[in-house]
């Protein structure tokens, strides 16, 4: 048989009891400054959750600005009629500037002849007055017609007397040439006449006419011989 029990307590001293209490009471002193600090802490969170520190002041809706001037009606004024302006603009020509004065014409150097021209220095002797009827005697009519003076018929007479002998069928078997100018070739002469070959005043002519041409005169023509041998 299984027999009941009554629970035994244990009596507990009186000086203990005191010693207890006393534990618990220093206990309690010394959490109650970490609770109020704990709250402080927590106010402090919320606090911060409660104001954004970033956000930025807002404008109280009640605010208004007293205006300057009081409410007063705005004056409106209306122009109305008609006028004209008139304006004048001055009138004026303009002209172009003249165009600048052309440049004086050089000065006209009267030139010396040329060596060519004066015979290079190679003066001819002074011819005497021809025979009528002679070639000679034509020449001095067309050296004269030609309006060149007695020393160009004088460097005339001494270059054909040069080359020719102032023969009308003198030919020069070397060269080929002809007549008193010794025309090379002879028949060159034709453009001055058709008997080229046997008239003197044909051959004289066409004579003439190629020293103009070329060496301007009988002296240049007699000079540039001097100088070469040959015109």
């Amino acid at each position: 048989m299984v027999g009941k029990h009554q629970a035994l307590s244990t009596p507990v001293p009186v000086a203990d009891r005191r010693r207890n209490v006393g534990r618990s009471r220093t206990r309690s002193r010394r959490s109650l400054p970490l609770t109020l600090l704990g709250s402080a802490a927590a106010i402090g969170f919320i606090a911060v959750n409660v104001v954004d520190p970033y956000s930025g002041a807002t404008a109280s809706p009640y605010f208004q600005i007293v205006p300057r001037y009081e409410q007063t009606e705005v004056q409106s004024l209306a122009l109305s009629g008609a006028y004209d302006t008139t304006f004048t603009r001055d009138v004026y020509d303009s002209e172009a500037a003249p165009p600048p004065p052309p440049p004086p014409p050089p000065p006209v150097v009267e030139e010396e002849e040329d060596d060519e021209d004066s015979g290079s220095g190679f003066v001819a002797p002074s011819a005497a007055v021809p025979d009528p009827g002679t070639a000679q005697a034509i020449a001095y009519d067309k050296v004269a017609a030609r309006g060149w003076g007695e020393d160009q018929y004088s460097c005339l007479v001494a270059l054909w007397n040069k080359e020719s002998g102032w023969r009308v069928n003198a030919h020069n078997t070397s060269s080929g040439a002809y007549g008193i100018p010794q025309s090379l070739p002879g028949s060159k002469m034709a453009s001055a006449g058709a008997d080229w070959a046997t008239n003197p005043a044909t051959q004289i002519e066409w004579g003439l006419g190629y020293i103009s041409g070329r060496y301007g005169t009988p002296c240049g023509a007699w000079g540039h011989s001097q100088s070469v041998g040959w015109y």
